[in-house]
């Protein structure tokens, strides 16, 4: 997917801090900038509990900035924005529904009517390759199809972008190559962008355009790597190895 000029959401010199046990300020978030432009595959990179996440909140308007702003198309972000899907490490399926009804759970609550959800509901269903399973439970589905179904659900409410919190961090080592392989097959044939919070530096270069490196707590941004490999890539190949080497030499991440 080739990213466009327009910057989709910009994060604009950015601060954040919590209180801690102690009753002291905590800062987990430092001067972060960086764009993410318009059909870009864009990913956050960096230790665990650097506040990568809470960044990611930020920019989906669950919580506010201390300092700097978030805009998406030019415009402040101060609230959850129905254009920002997201898709976290646990899925979050409601158990009491069947995949066809968690994927159009979010139509059917904007009043999208019931023939346009269900047809909307199977395009995606289809497109991460749960055709079959409609009227499963999510008790009944591996790890990696709860993840499909919550991908399939986010993208059913035609978001502009799409937000992913280490999605497949809880999954073995097959099923998160393929589920990999999975969403890079999906982001090409929707064109969407795509913001990806992950702290493995396989996984980054695989899926990323660009990479935005962070550091250890509070999270600054380190360097931004561009990506120019096409997809799929092939992790033998000698600019995937010296990339891999060059982050792992700038990063306490482990390979």
């Amino acid at each position: 997917m080739e990213p466009g000029n327009h910057v989709r959401v910009k994060v604009d010199n950015v601060s954040k801090s919590f209180v801690g046990i102690n009753g002291t300020a905590e800062q987990v978030i430092k001067n972060v900038s960086f764009d993410v432009y318009d059909n870009e595959f864009l990913v956050l990179l960096g230790p665990g509990r650097c506040g990568k996440s809470v960044l990611l909140n930020m920019i989906a308007g669950l919580m506010g900035t201390d300092e700097g702003q978030i805009l998406l198309d030019g415009v402040p972000v101060t609230k959850p924005n129905p254009e920002m899907g997201m898709v976290f490490q646990r899925t979050g399926t409601l158990p009491w529904l069947t995949v066809m009804d968690n994927v159009r759970f979010g139509p059917r609550m904007r009043g999208v009517p019931k023939e346009e959800q269900i047809k909307k509901a199977r395009h995606y269903i289809d497109l991460v390759n749960l055709h079959g399973f409609e009227k499963h439970y999510p008790y009944q589905l591996s790890g990696g199809m709860k993840q499909r179904v919550g991908i399939a659900r986010a993208y059913a409410n035609d978001p502009k972008i799409l937000i992913m919190d280490e999605p497949f961090g809880a999954l073995d080592a097959q099923t998160r190559y393929n589920m990999e392989n999975e969403i890079l097959t999906i982001a090409e044939g929707e064109k969407r962008t795509i913001l990806f919070v992950t702290n493995n530096i396989e996984e980054a270069l695989l899926l990323g355009d660009r990479i935005v490196l962070f550091t250890a707590c509070p999270a600054q941004v380190k360097q931004i790597y561009t990506v120019s490999l096409p997809k799929p890539r092939d992790t033998m190949q000698e600019e995937f190895l010296r990339l891999r080497k060059a982050i792992s030499d700038n990063t306490d991440l482990a390979l």
